[in-house]
């Protein structure tokens, strides 16, 4: 895939992942998937940067290292108090080459005034280069991650001879109100096919399986305070 407008390429590691398959969560127990979903994605970049007037797209991910599972008791604290037992199924060992760009969000007018593109794009690439404005998690919290900046493609991956490797339907992410323009909560699946290492994931309008969870209403955000760190920040860089 080539390059296009808006974009960021970094590469996200850590030393374990879990990316919950949700039809392995009724019994207790957690198994990952052997890929990270596009929500999940989505997630370490909104980590690296992220404001309500813009919405970030998963382009494409390179799997750096082998698909490796490792599976491990623990000790969930159980709603109604104290602790159970039970077996997550981590990944071990993961590095990713990730692909993204924003676009804005459409469904908040409001936000308008935010929609300075060049702002967006020159912090985030800056907040690449920190490792992120927050803390990075590998699916869940247990699963702390770390950011660098990278050329997309650089570098021997695992895969890079396995022709095509597919995983059957996964989930794609979730559809949000204010993404959407719905007050539906949504969930949207579909079939990644891997080539030599690399996801092409589709956009979310594209996802061919969509299936509503509940209603909800979109969160109100206002410009407020909330931006005048954004806009100081981009002022320091050169902006106007």
């Amino acid at each position: 895939m080539t390059k296009v407008r808006n974009q960021i390429e970094f590469k996200v590691s850590g030393a374990y992942a879990l990316f919950t398959d949700p039809l392995m969560k009724l019994g207790g127990e957690k198994m990952t998937t052997q890929t990270p979903s596009y929500q999940s994605l989505k997630g370490i970049v909104e980590s690296i940067y992220w404001k309500p007037s813009i919405i970030w797209y998963i382009d494409e991910i390179r799997v750096m290292n082998p698909i490796r599972m490792e599976s491990k008791g623990v000790r969930p604290i159980e709603m109604s108090g104290g602790n159970t037992l039970a077996n997550y199924s981590y990944l071990r060992d993961v590095s990713y080459q990730v692909r993204a760009h924003f676009e804005f969000n459409t469904n908040r007018m409001d936000l308008e005034q935010d929609f300075n593109e060049n702002k967006h794009h020159n912090i985030s690439k800056r907040c690449v280069e920190k490792g992120g404005r927050r803390d990075v998690f590998l699916g869940t919290r247990e699963c702390q991650a770390y950011v660098e900046e990278c050329n997309f493609g650089t570098g021997t991956g695992f895969y890079d001879n396995y022709d095509e490797v597919h995983f059957g339907t996964m989930v794609h992410g979730l559809n949000y109100p204010d993404e959407t323009g719905r007050n539906t909560l949504e969930t949207r699946l579909w079939q990644p096919i891997m080539k030599y290492g690399y996801i092409s994931f589709i956009r979310p309008e594209d996802c061919p399986l969509v299936r509503p969870i509940k209603e909800m209403q979109a969160k109100s955000f206002s410009l407020g305070e909330s931006m005048t760190g954004v806009d100081a920040e981009y002022a320091e860089l050169g902006g106007e």
